[in-house]
């Protein structure tokens, strides 16, 4: 489409182009509504099956059962890092934490701001290079839970196996990876996603759980902050962010009507391949950040020889129609985010750019 650069942004992210136009088109009038899909009642008809459709399809692409819900929550991954302590580090227990990346660190800070946290591994001394081993990780004797985070947006790195944590429970925060390749996810008792990465606009909370895990928040945690209630409520405890779960409904459909989960898996592990050789084959002038079997599927992160250089590197870059490739400003070169939505010509287009940039300024 005319005027459109590829999108490498972090989050808010980009979306596939059909969801857009398709979201576009319905705009003014959704399901001969009349109104539009941001004027309808939470609790028509409509609505309902918007809500409820996009739950059914998120379960199917995870291959989970009745035995799972999906919740829609709001206030950001953020708002979850001090719900679940609060929900499960309870009687004595405390989370455990593997410190993998800011995000992770920032999880861990809101329990230990509860007296509820314990680190249980973490990769802080070597700058967050790499995801700590099954080895590395070492839970406390009362531990309530063990929380990842799966995907590390700033550092470019991402689990590529699940931990064993026997009976206790594993939590993920899957922001900026989930639904970008096939998991056991039976394996975890919780995962939640921030929507505005891989899913959506910002706005929703995706949180996937066991109705087990659940259905028995502490009485004392306010209303809002309870995972029962959601569970209760089918998320509509409250009027709930209509559009944005209207949106992630439109981007899981579209996920499924291009091959699921094993299809995006596939094209996302070509797509980091092509940018990695980029970086791997540039004699030195790109230097990734992660280590090679930590590296990320979702967001590439790579530093050059000066920082005047990843200044001009990114002016560049946005004229040449390559948007959002300036790394995050705490550790600083470049980040290309390649989620589900970003076409294998987008990466092929900044790998061209990449290569004529390095011949230009070596």
């Amino acid at each position: 489409m005319e005027n459109r650069i590829y999108n490498f942004n972090p989050g808010p992210a980009m979306q596939p182009l059909e969801v857009l136009q398709e979201a576009q088109d319905e705009f003014l009038n959704f399901a001969k509504s009349g109104m539009s899909i941001i004027e309808i009642s939470h609790r028509s008809k409509q609505y309902e099956q918007v809500h409820n459709q996009a739950k059914a399809d998120i379960k199917e692409l995870m291959g989970l059962g009745d035995d799972y819900e999906v919740l829609f929550c709001q206030g950001g991954a953020s708002m979850q890092f001090t719900m679940i302590p609060q929900n499960f580090a309870v009687d004595g227990k405390v989370g455990n934490y593997v410190l993998s990346g800011s995000f992770a660190t920032k999880a861990y800070d809101e329990a230990k701001l509860l007296n509820r946290g314990f680190v249980a591994a973490s990769s802080k001394d070597r700058d967050f290079k790499h995801i700590p081993t099954q080895d590395e990780i070492k839970l406390s004797d009362n531990a309530a839970y063990l929380h990842l985070c799966y995907n590390n947006t700033i550092y470019g790195t991402e689990y590529h196996y699940i931990p064993e944590t026997g009976d206790v429970p594993l939590i993920a925060d899957m922001s900026s990876d989930m639904l970008s390749r096939p998991l056991d996810f039976s394996k975890f008792s919780l995962i939640y996603a921030g929507a505005q990465k891989n899913l959506g606009p910002a706005g929703v909370v995706v949180v996937v759980a066991r109705k087990s895990f659940l259905e028995n928040s502490p009485k004392e945690v306010p209303t809002m902050l309870r995972y029962d209630t959601y569970l209760k409520k089918n998320s509509l405890y409250n009027t709930p962010p209509a559009f944005g779960i209207y949106m992630i409904g439109k981007v899981v459909a579209w996920i499924k009507a291009n091959g699921g989960l094993e299809a995006m898996a596939k094209k996302n592990a070509a797509k980091a391949k092509l940018v990695y050789d980029a970086i791997d084959n540039s004699e030195g002038f790109y230097v990734g950040h992660a280590d090679k079997d930590s590296r990320s599927f979702m967001n590439v992160t790579f530093r050059l020889p000066s920082e005047e250089l990843e200044a001009k590197f990114a002016k560049e870059a946005l004229e040449h129609g390559l948007g959002g490739v300036k790394g995050h400003r705490s550790v600083g070169g470049m980040r290309t985010s390649i989620y589900n939505a970003m076409p294998m010509e987008g990466c092929q287009a900044l790998v061209d750019f990449m290569e004529k940039f390095r011949k230009d300024n070596k």
